[in-house]
């Protein structure tokens, strides 16, 4: 899991870094992640994947279109607001998650989710300025909110789907539809770019593909509670690698916010009871 969250904010830092080398073509970014992430289920759950499932089963084909879309936003949104503002705010999944599943799944909604919640909302307006009478939030902010409610719809989709699905078809899914989305794009867009760009690039893909199957096997032996707080070291690895790297800094209270979001995640996932976790067999 600590392998895990190391490969995810090694995927963030690299799109960010791409931004800065004036490289940061998302649309190509998202389809090169998306091949290698097509590659590597075929490599490695050659066997377990179904590709067949993935235009008849309904809830496939919108895990596959939405979290392609949230992958989308999140580099897009790393790029617009910063490395370390963008995921703190992409991280509020877990509050929305658990929202959600209280209402499509009918999960008993526990004290913690609405506490860890009310610490989450509060932290997102100091991160993005609402109560600010100088400035005000931004589209990207807002986009950065939509992408946060993406990962919460696929992550209850995921839930739906476990019963029925392996995990590498589930994956393989945002894979597909994503190039579907991005491909054509990618394609327009397109402008020539360095060789070192064309690198991190490809690093970004690999450790995006890295994490996802790290998580998924680390989760055969940790529990969800366990997993969820390593995860949580990754918006903060962002924030330390975002301010190293990218001189990306916090005004006093957009720290304030990014603790309140952290801290009301952490609480909400380690209070949430038991869960079904999508795992490789």
């Amino acid at each position: 899991m600590l392998a895990s969250a190391a490969c995810f904010t090694a995927n963030v830092l690299l799109v960010r870094a791409l931004g800065e080398m004036h490289a940061a073509n998302i649309w190509l970014v998202s389809v090169a992640r998306f091949v290698v992430g097509l590659i590597i289920v075929s490599t490695v759950y050659s066997r377990e994947f179904q590709p067949r499932h993935l235009y008849l089963n309904r809830k496939l084909i919108e895990r596959g279109l939405i979290g392609a879309c949230g992958v989308y936003l999140t580099y897009l949104t790393v790029i617009k607001l910063g490395a370390g503002r963008a995921i703190f705010i992409g991280n509020t999944y877990v509050i929305w998650g658990a929202l959600l599943a209280a209402w499509l799944l009918r999960e008993k909604l526990r004290p913690a989710v609405l506490i860890g919640g009310v610490a989450a909302l509060a932290g997102i307006g100091l991160l993005t300025n609402v109560f600010s009478t100088v400035t005000h939030p931004g589209v990207y902010d807002l986009l950065a909110v939509v992408a946060a409610l993406a990962s919460a719809y696929v992550v209850v989709t995921i839930r739906q789907l476990h019963g029925s699905e392996h995990t590498s078809t589930i994956f393989a899914a945002q894979c597909i539809y994503g190039l579907i989305l991005c491909a054509i794009p990618a394609c327009v867009t397109f402008q020539p770019i360095s060789s070192q760009a064309w690198l991190i690039v490809l690093l970004a893909s690999l450790t995006a593909g890295g994490g996802q199957l790290t998580m998924t096997r680390a989760f055969r032996d940790l529990s969800v509670a366990e997993g969820s707080l390593l995860q949580m070291l990754v918006p903060l690895g962002i924030a330390v690698g975002g301010a190293v790297f990218f001189q990306e800094h916090f005004a006093p209270h957009e720290l304030i916010g990014a603790a309140l979001i952290l801290g009301g995640t952490v609480f909400t996932a380690l209070n949430r009871g038991p869960v079904n976790v999508v795992q490789a067999k």
